[in-house]
């Protein structure tokens, strides 16, 4: 079993599950995915890596499953700011409470939902070697 790719940033296209983002699209009814390609996109408005969604503005409720990588931070931070411009955001994180990320923009800033299990995304076979949560920032 090589999980290798969980712990890197080589790449940004393991697609949320399926399941998980419907049952969150019912509730919020996203218009928009600012990190993904055009393969896995899950809204029919979305930014590409070409596009940067951390340079976008962004608009309407918003789903982001951003790379697990270094940059996570970044995304995390833009949601939270977004969120002062009556942007709400839904994003999908691996549950690193551990990190200064987590403690700068996640608790006491957002809803979080820890999700049971572990996830799998796209065409893996094996789930992922880490817990998941659902992190809420709405509009202020």
């Amino acid at each position: 079993m090589d999980n290798k790719v969980h712990f890197s940033s080589q790449t940004c296209l393991w697609p949320t599950p399926d399941s998980l983002f419907d049952r969150l699209d019912k509730e919020f009814g996203f218009t928009l995915d600012v990190c993904c390609v055009p393969q896995n996109a899950k809204c029919k408005r979305f930014f590409t890596p070409d596009d940067d969604g951390l340079l976008q503005n962004w608009s309407g409720n918003v789903w982001c499953n951003p790379p697990y990588g270094l940059r996570i931070a970044d995304w995390v931070e833009k949601a939270y700011r977004e969120s002062h411009n009556d942007v709400m955001t839904v994003m999908l994180l691996p549950v690193r409470t551990d990190t200064r990320w987590f403690h700068s923009w996640v608790i006491g800033k957002s809803e979080i939902r820890f999700l049971k299990g572990r996830l799998k995304f796209g065409n893996a076979i094996n789930s992922a070697p880490f817990p998941s949560m659902v992190v809420i920032y709405n509009r202020r």
